[in-house]
């Protein structure tokens, strides 16, 4: 999330783009609350969630529409995983995500330097 805070600061996320940010724990969500990275998160237009592990179960509230194009940062994938198995999910590191967030379109985040 630092990371994706860092390339994003100053930045907007590209009107279509529903960029949802969701911490894997409570204890990294307090973290990036006290330290300022949700708020960097937020501005750049991130709707920032409860923490939890529903996307990589399909249990989420951001479930992909059919041929919904997702850039996630989870660590699992297979057709259907995200909820629906029309969507097109492709797997990326927060920097490419963050990146891709800013741009609309999957990118390099050494394009943005």
């Amino acid at each position: 999330m630092h990371i994706a805070a860092e390339i994003l600061k100053g930045k907007q996320v590209k009107s279509w783009v529903r960029f949802l940010v969701i911490p894997n724990s409570r204890s990294v969500y307090l973290t990036c609350l006290k330290d300022g990275t949700f708020q960097t998160l937020a501005e750049a237009g991130a709707m920032i969630m409860a923490p939890n592990c529903g996307p990589c179960m399909g249990v989420h509230e951001g479930i992909p529409a059919d041929k919904e194009i997702v850039i996630a940062t989870q660590n699992r994938n297979f057709k259907g995983r995200m909820g629906n198995p029309e969507a097109f999910v492709y797997l990326t590191s927060p920097a490419t995500a963050a990146a891709s967030a800013i741009t609309g379109y999957l990118t390099d985040p050494r394009e943005l330097s």
